[in-house]
């Protein structure tokens, strides 16, 4: 996973609560991350952009700019490597002077379909680049906003532009969850339409919304305090069950590994295989690069 500053920010700059991971500078840090992961096999990335305070609305209107910083680094990105496979989230947060993934009137209530209208913008922007002729754009749009019908609205909008091989990962299973602390680090979000904790009923439901809305992958977030709700999704849906091992997972093992209280390497090997074992196909994490190089040194053992 990739998260990217403004294009006028060249310098990486650490995240605090997650030693090991920079908000990437534009095009140099971006490029070399990149260039490192695909070195040791990994080739799908997810953008997650830094957007400066100044382009922030209540509508979110940034987040379709054409030429805002997703759909220049994506181009970036596919000019140097064609053959990477680009994911990129579909939500207001980022975008929004409120904080929230969605428009909110000033009553406090939350306006579905309007911020439905604005993701299926942003999901094409995220997809449509003319240069000289030739497109090129993210291959997965991942919505995680949780708003009703916004699977179903992103491929009719999808669709219509002549972009149906695009696929839709939705955030089907997305928890209320503590685990997010250290990513509220790298931006201020307010999360107010994420499923109770409690509730593991509810994640059926949305799973069977989403799969005929034409949703192409189911993602349940937190990953490791949900294995029970991967394994119930995989027991009840044909589509791929990808899992995201969320911040406080990987600040809770880097500090572990830091204080010497357990292995690092190895919790980390083991955390991610207790993800594929309830069948989760994919997997997004912060120890994307660090695991794939444990893996290719133990190749070169054998």
């Amino acid at each position: 996973m990739s998260f990217l500053f403004p294009p006028n920010c060249q310098e990486d700059t650490p995240i605090g609560a997650m030693p090991g991971c920079y908000r990437l500078g534009w095009r140099h840090g971006l490029i070399e991350e990149v260039a490192k992961a695909r070195d040791v096999g990994i080739n799908s990335i997810v953008l997650f952009p830094k957007v400066p305070d100044a382009l922030k609305s209540p509508t979110g209107d940034e987040a379709y700019n054409d030429n805002g910083l997703v759909p220049r680094a994506i181009r970036l990105l596919k000019d140097k490597f064609p053959d990477l496979v680009m994911y990129t989230d579909v939500a207001l947060d980022p975008y929004s002077s409120d904080g929230h993934d969605s428009i909110v009137r000033e009553d406090g209530a939350i306006m579905n379909d309007e911020t439905v209208h604005q993701l299926c913008k942003q999901a094409v922007s995220q997809i449509i680049f003319i240069d000289f002729f030739a497109r090129a754009g993210a291959d997965v749009v991942s919505p995680s906003d949780m708003m009703d019908g916004r699977v179903g609205a992103i491929r009719a909008a999808l669709d219509s532009e002549g972009f149906h091989h695009v696929s839709i990962m939705s955030y089907t299973a997305k928890y209320s969850s503590s685990f997010y602390g250290p990513f509220r680090e790298v931006w201020f979000f307010k999360n107010r339409y994420q499923m109770n904790p409690a509730n593991y009923r509810e994640a059926l439901v949305e799973a069977h919304e989403d799969e005929a809305e034409g949703a192409d992958i189911l993602l349940v977030k937190p990953g490791l305090p949900y294995l029970d709700i991967i394994r119930l999704l995989k027991n009840h849906s044909p589509l791929p069950i990808a899992a995201y091992q969320v911040s406080s997972e990987y600040s809770m093992i880097k500090a572990g590994g830091v204080l010497k209280m357990i292995d690092e390497e190895r919790v980390m090997m083991e955390t991610l295989m207790c993800l594929c074992r309830p069948g989760a196909d994919i997997i997004l994490t912060y120890f994307a690069l660090k695991a794939a190089n444990s893996l290719c040194g133990e190749k070169n053992l054998v």
